[in-house]
């Protein structure tokens, strides 16, 4: 066992000095018997060597996001620097349970062909926990067209590095604010065979407004309106067109964007007239509704918009 993969993980951070203290020392925690470096990505912020017990067969190095601001960027310069064969994610506010790292390697032995092996999460509100489990052990690129699988985050992926780099081409740098980074990956991983999934919450996700995207209504609806251009998929199926086009609908609203929201409310209306959101986001274009009190009710149950 002692021979286990080593893996690099990637920590992009901005300006949260102790989050990401708590996120790099939730890695070097791990159970799992084979070599972790972790990797700070600084970015647009000066870089620090962060106080920590690193502990046999662990080591930290910090570096600066060389390649365009944000986290695509600086997600990218960490990739880019990994000095072993598997990488993983981690956002600098998440941490991860101290078994996740084992299990996931125990399923890439398991699967010799899989790119990507993610796991379930659970949401940290400040209050209350939720646990977002997977529907499925195995994710296709269909699957992800209709649901994105919110349980699948960032912070829960392992690549094999080579394929990251290429085929997949690593994280687009181009995506407007880098919103959706994420799910487009997991699109474009999906093309070149299922996502393998180890169901079980290994990765405490922070949701709280101290968030990089929360409450950023335009940036949201850029990002998706970016997705659905970059992805034909969505055109090609009415359900998952309805779907992208009713979160674009509500974005668009809450961003006080009522004309643009009403003809993306009618899009997705066209292509599936149960889908609820479009029909929320067009009580909001209208005032009928506060978009924040949606979002309100919504997280109280574990959800997103």
């Amino acid at each position: 066992m002692s021979s286990r993969p080593s893996v690099t993980a990637v920590v992009p951070t901005h300006n949260r000095p102790e989050l990401m203290r708590r996120a790099v020392q939730s890695i070097l925690d791990q159970d799992y018997l084979g070599a972790i470096e972790v990797i700070v990505v600084f970015d647009a912020c000066e870089p620090f060597l962060p106080d920590v017990e690193q502990g046999p067969r662990r080591s930290v190095r910090v570096v600066t996001n060389t390649r365009t601001r944000g986290l695509a960027g600086a997600r990218n310069t960490g990739i880019l620097a990994a000095a072993h064969d598997y990488v993983a994610f981690l956002d600098d506010d998440d941490t991860w349970l101290p078994a996740k790292l084992g299990r996931q390697m125990d399923r890439f032995e398991r699967s010799p062909s899989a790119i990507l092996v993610g796991t379930a999460m659970s949401l940290d509100d400040g209050e209350h926990t939720h646990e977002r489990l997977v529907p499925t052990s195995r994710v296709t690129h269909a699957d992800l067209l209709r649901d994105r699988m919110a349980g699948l985050h960032s912070s829960t992926f392992v690549f094999r590095t080579a394929a990251l780099v290429d085929p997949l081409g690593m994280v687009d740098e181009a995506l407007p604010g880098s919103y959706g980074e994420d799910y487009d990956l997991l699109l474009r991983t999906a093309l070149h065979g299922p996502i393998e999934v180890v169901n079980e919450s290994l990765v405490r996700v922070t949701w709280s407004q101290d968030s990089y995207f929360f409450g950023r209504w335009g940036a949201y609806a850029e990002g998706l309106e970016y997705l659905l251009g970059a992805h034909p998929g969505f055109s090609a199926d009415r359900i998952a067109l309805a779907r992208i086009a009713s979160q674009i609908a509500f974005a668009r609203a809450a961003n006080g964007d009522r004309a643009v929201a009403r003809s993306w409310v009618w899009r997705a209306l066209r292509s599936n007239p149960t889908q609820v959101k479009a029909w929320l986001a067009l009580g909001i274009a209208c005032r009928l509704l506060s978009a924040g009190l949606v979002v309100r009710v919504v997280q109280r149950l574990g959800k997103g918009i």
